[in-house]
Parts: C-alpha cells; sequence; structure tokens
C-alpha cells in the first residue's frame, strides 16, 4: 500500500454545503487504494440505503476497494449495516450499558434488550465507510463519520472529507465542530 497523500493547493469545495464531485474525485484519486466506477443510480435504489449528500456523492464518484471498504456491489453487504446497533444491544445484555434518557433499566434481560431495541429503531442508521467507521444516514451534508465499536463511539472526522484527511492524510483537514446527531452523539 502506498503512503497517503496530501493534496497540494486542495481546498474544501462545497455547492451549498455538499461535497462537490470534483472535490469527491480528487479524494478518491488520492486515496492509497484502487476505486472501481462509481455506483449508479440504479445500484443505489437498488441498496435501499438512505446515504447523507456527502456519502452519496462519494460513492457515485468512485467505489474504493480493499480491506476493510464496503463492497457494495455485493449482496452481503446488506449485513454490515446491522453491527452498530448489534454491538449497542451486545453491550446492554453483557456489559450492563444503560442511557438514562431510556428511563429505568428493567431487570429481566430480555425486557432491557428490549426497551434498548425501541430506543435503538428511532435513532439514525449508520451507514458503513471503511471497517468501522460510519456515516449518519440523514438527508443533511456535512455529517460527522463515527468511529463504532459497540459503545465505544468517537468523531473520527467533522464530515467525509475531514474523516478521509484523519484515516488516509489526503485532503485537509476541517476546524469545525461536529454536528450532532441524535443518539449517536450522546455516546461520545
Amino acid at each position: 500500500m502506498r503512503a497517503p497523500l496530501l493534496l497540494r493547493g486542495w481546498r474544501r469545495t462545497y455547492a451549498g454545503g455538499v461535497l462537490t464531485q470534483a472535490t469527491a474525485r480528487q479524494l478518491l484519486r488520492a486515496l492509497p487504494f484502487s476505486v472501481d466506477p462509481g455506483l449508479t443510480g440504479a445500484e443505489l435504489r437498488s441498496l435501499g440505503i438512505a446515504f447523507n449528500p456527502d456519502h452519496r456523492t462519494l460513492l457515485t464518484c468512485g467505489v474504493p476497494v480493499g480491506t476493510g471498504w464496503p463492497d457494495w456491489r455485493s449482496p452481503s453487504v446488506r449485513s454490515l449495516l446491522d453491527a452498530p446497533v448489534e454491538g449497542v444491544l451486545f453491550d446492554v445484555d453483557e456489559n450492563a450499558f444503560w442511557l438514562p434518557s431510556w428511563g429505568i433499566r428493567p431487570t429481566a434481560p430480555y425486557r432491557a434488550l428490549e426497551v434498548a431495541r425501541q430506543a435503538l429503531a428511532t435513532a439514525p442508521a449508520l451507514i458503513p465507510v471503511y471497517k468501522h467507521r460510519y456515516a449518519p444516514a440523514l438527508p443533511a451534508p456535512d455529517l460527522p463519520v463515527f468511529s463504532v465499536v459497540q459503545t465505544d463511539v468517537v468523531v473520527y472526522g467533522v464530515d467525509l472529507a475531514d474523516y478521509l484527511h484523519a484515516e488516509f492524510g489526503v485532503g485537509s483537514p476541517s476546524s469545525r465542530k461536529p454536528a450532532r446527531v441524535p443518539f449517536w452523539s450522546s455516546l461520545l
């Protein structure tokens, strides 16, 4: 794998806050991975996933491939969508994790899991970006990319471009604060 590159003279360019195709292409070219052609509109519709605008733009410009990247053209990619919620439920069941906003924890383990599942059903889905890094499935741009391992949640980038800088050294860092994402930001 070649060393990550910093794009010289690159500036974050957005159209109305959304990652532009030109910037997405620059970031993809600088990644230390192969990049397949972008997902088509038909492929995106067949996935039935609500990508945020920045994530959608990136994936329509190119699909990074290799160890750690989701294979968006494989039917098995759907199983990756459940990992963040399953990790939280694991911590509820095995590690006594409980958020005060869920009320008093039921004493019966199956009931605690039921309450947690109901609460998680209202949380935005997290869509895999790379390994255990996820982008919220919300219709807004400039959303953070989270590192999620069970209930250990960390902001790994204030947006997708900032994440690619933090993880791979491409582009430039952001000095903004990350937007709040329902439920997931409460685990920070």
